[in-house]
């Protein structure tokens, strides 16, 4: 009993921690240009803003970040598939 409310304990810091980074991570920003367009994505992999002739292309952020995060949830789910996602392929890298 006392190892499933310490599981449940760790799962709770455990998220809290990722909401932490996570927000953190939207901090960070990096814009580049070329011509008449500019891009600019934070640290969370999303696209903040895109201008094209000046114009911000808001429909076209949304469409490019909902695409991202489809394949974040599906690449995620296929780490998990083998073998646990990150801890699994560092803990198969230190059996070499």
């Amino acid at each position: 009993m006392f190892d499933k409310f310490k599981q449940a304990q760790n799962l709770m810091k455990l998220r809290s921690e990722a909401k932490k980074l996570q927000e953190e991570l939207q901090e960070i920003k990096h814009s580049e240009e070329d011509g008449d367009m500019a891009v600019t994505v934070n640290g969370a992999q999303s696209i903040v803003s895109l201008r094209v002739n000046g114009e911000e292309q808001e429909k076209l952020v949304k469409l490019i970040n909902r695409a991202m995060k489809e394949v974040q949830k599906k690449s995620a789910k296929k780490m998990m598939e083998m073998g646990g996602g990150l801890g699994g392929l560092l803990g198969g890298m230190g059996g070499q």
